[in-house]
């Protein structure tokens, strides 16, 4: 399903920008008369997959070899309702979401420090990879419910 980094990033950036859309819709709900429960819910299914989606585009962004700032870019654009959508055209547009992923070694400098290594051992056991981002994300969102949602309670 996920051949390349360019399908896994757009079904994150889809998914983004529809869980924006859930999350709107439950305060439009709440705001007329619908129970709080409505905001937590959709709260709690966008924050999920916000954090998938900033995790996805962390690892494409190693694998594609973008500068810090298109990194940087390309996760912040979650912030912002439906951003992740445009975000994901001009990388594609762009090219930067050519290729696949880079499971061996080449002649590129970069592949030889130790994050690519480890990316591509990762990448390579693709099961333990999605595990870990799993575990990670999980972890991420269960702190940030302690912590409580945007805003306070």
């Amino acid at each position: 399903m996920f051949r390349t980094p360019a399908r896994l990033y757009r079904v994150l950036a889809v998914a983004e920008a529809i869980t924006w859309t859930v999350l709107i819709a439950a305060l439009i709900a709440r705001a007329l008369g619908a129970p709080g429960i409505v905001v937590t819910i959709g709260g709690g299914i966008h924050g999920f997959v916000f954090l998938s989606y900033g995790a996805t585009a962390i690892l494409v962004a190693f694998n594609q070899r973008w500068s810090i700032g298109v990194g940087v870019l390309a996760v912040a654009s979650a912030i912002v309702p439906y951003a992740t959508i445009p975000m994901e055209v001009w990388l594609h547009r762009s090219g930067r979401l050519k290729g696949d992923w880079r499971l061996e070694e080449s002649d590129h400098p970069q592949d030889r420090t130790w994050y690519d290594r480890t990316m591509r051992w990762f990448l390579r056991r693709a099961w333990v990879l999605v595990a870990l981002i799993a575990v990670a994300v999980i972890l991420l969102y269960v702190v940030l419910l302690l912590v409580g949602p945007p805003g306070g309670r």
